[in-house]
């Protein structure tokens, strides 16, 4: 039904990755597709692209406040994908998951005090923590080589110290690719209610959900388990409105959420986006069928990408992508720093992606591959990498 073949041109759209790609490389030629930043290289779905356009028609943009119509449609979604049942008066907005992330560190812990994050992991969760004068409590997940998993001894003393008042909890996990299982997400709740840890639940990928796999919203994993913890989610990842600056905050403590309304409004952040509501709103009302179409596509490329490397480059190590559309592949077979394998991909094979290290720890060495974009860009990158590796 849509078109997932059609890459738009966002050379000259004020699009971060290219912009960002360019200063990397000045002479990279046209046609370079970057695999970096998680944003998609499809064209938006229609019926988001229409209906703001019939909005912006019938609309004055002026100062706004959710309408009900906007929060159902939250909830719906939420319903309907997830089996997550929430209430209108528990969502809270953010400009965004990571200024949402910033605003919790501040509403929920004191400078000085500690945070846990499970690395690598999405570089914004370290630096939202130090920049609010917090201290980060690195816990390293462990990997047999094949699959990643939480290290729960090292995350049961992280948690037991005193001075841990909160864990930011990716799931999925970027960049890993992680669907955290029933399980293990029992194992993280139990610790951290254990010990007094909030959590933030960071489920800004939880409708990008690979064939095969299942994911929880942690707030399902008991009774009692969305008293203790802030959910987070998003239509950015999921259709790709990363743009309109619209996310939810879902917060069951009323204490909390009004600790995180004060954070949010000690910057006058009150009045949200008009048009990220909307096109929030059209897209969890009117978009499912995309989505699914979307993510048959994805996994296609996904698939593509193993059996290629599997071809042609049997001792890079591809972790399977659970969930994401974000493909982590680990490189250092090649025996090449960090640093220089940064200069090989971005100068000799042309391929500008997320590089590990800045994920932190377990992260070196490794490269974090965007696959939101159609078929062939996949291929032409792919053989870029195997043509410059045998130069």
């Amino acid at each position: 039904m849509y078109d997932f073949v059609t890459c738009p041109d966002r050379r000259n759209a004020s699009a971060y990755k290219y912009i960002n790609m360019i200063k990397k490389n000045p002479d990279v030629p046209e046609g370079i597709i970057p695999l970096s930043v998680a944003d998609m290289e499809f064209k938006n779905a229609p019926e988001i692209v229409d209906g703001l356009k019939d909005y912006i028609g019938k609309t004055v943009l002026g100062y706004t406040a959710p309408t009900d119509g906007f929060l159902n449609a939250v909830v719906d979604w939420q319903k309907r994908r997830h089996n997550y049942a929430i209430e209108k008066e528990w969502i809270s907005l953010s400009d965004g998951v990571v200024p949402a992330l910033c605003d919790l560190i501040r509403a929920t812990t004191k400078e000085g005090e500690g945070v846990i994050i499970l690395t690598p992991v999405y570089y914004p969760f370290k630096k939202s923590i130090e920049m609010n004068g917090r201290k980060v409590m690195d816990v390293g997940l462990v990997t047999d080589g094949k699959r990643y998993s939480i290290d729960f001894n090292a995350l049961e003393k992280a948690a037991s110290d005193k001075n841990t008042k909160l864990i930011l909890f990716c799931n999925p996990h970027n960049p890993v690719g992680r669907v955290w299982t029933k399980e293990e997400l029992l194992k993280v709740y139990e610790i951290c209610v254990a010990n007094d840890v909030f959590i933030v639940d960071d489920e800004i990928h939880n409708d990008l959900i690979m064939p095969g796999y299942e994911h929880t919203v942690m707030a399902k994993i008991s009774p009692d388990a969305g008293k203790h913890m802030a959910v987070c989610v998003a239509p950015s990842k999921t259709f790709n409105l990363a743009a309109m600056q619209t996310s939810m905050v879902i917060i069951e403590d009323p204490e909390v959420r009004k600790a995180f309304d004060k954070e949010r409004y000690k910057g006058y952040r009150d009045a949200p986006n008009p048009l990220g509501m909307e096109a929030c709103r059209l897209a969890y009302t009117h978009c499912e069928k995309w989505l699914d179409e979307c993510i048959e596509v994805i996994h296609g490329n996904a698939v593509f990408l193993e059996e290629f490397m599997k071809k042609h480059f049997p001792e890079v190590v591809v972790y399977p992508m659970e969930g994401t559309y974000l493909m982590w592949c680990d490189f250092n077979a090649w025996g090449m720093a960090h640093k220089e394998l940064e200069k090989f991909m971005t100068g000799e094979a042309l391929l500008f992606l997320d590089e590990g290290y800045w994920f932190g720890t377990g992260g070196a060495g490794f490269e974090r591959f965007n696959l939101a974009c159609p078929h062939y860009i996949i291929e032409e990158a792919l053989n870029r990498l195997l043509k410059a590796r045998h130069c």
